[in-house]
């Protein structure tokens, strides 16, 4: 079992940043990946970006450029930081890891980008 705790999250205005931690606790060593989805009122939840344990990365084109995932191994703990953060940005966000062939998810955390 893999628990995921995310913080970091809150009120931004447009073309400000933030940066989400979710920090892993439990059956880490098994953990392969980790990364982030991120879910708007009434729509459904959609990648943002991963990151493997030999730290590959990859994004969805809509924060290329402008999100930036990483790890810290010693922490169990990724973070996404966010800059030129836009309206539509807004969402909840959700730490995920991969483990054992299982997916685990955090219980999500609020990002509000707005004037």
């Amino acid at each position: 079992q893999v628990q995921l705790a995310e913080s970091g999250g809150g009120l931004v205005q447009p073309g400000g940043s933030l940066r989400l931690s979710c920090a892993a606790s439990g059956s880490t060593f098994d953990i392969n990946s980790m990364g982030w989805y991120r879910q708007a009122p009434g729509k459904q939840r959609d990648f943002v970006a991963f990151i493997t344990s030999s730290s590959t990365t990859d994004y969805a084109d809509s924060v290329k450029g402008r999100f930036t995932i990483s790890r810290d191994d010693k922490k169990n703990t990724v973070f996404l930081e966010m800059k030129g953060l836009k309206p539509e940005d807004t969402a909840v966000y959700y730490c995920y890891s991969g483990a054992s062939g299982r997916t685990y998810w955090g219980q999500g955390i609020q990002v509000t980008v707005s004037s």
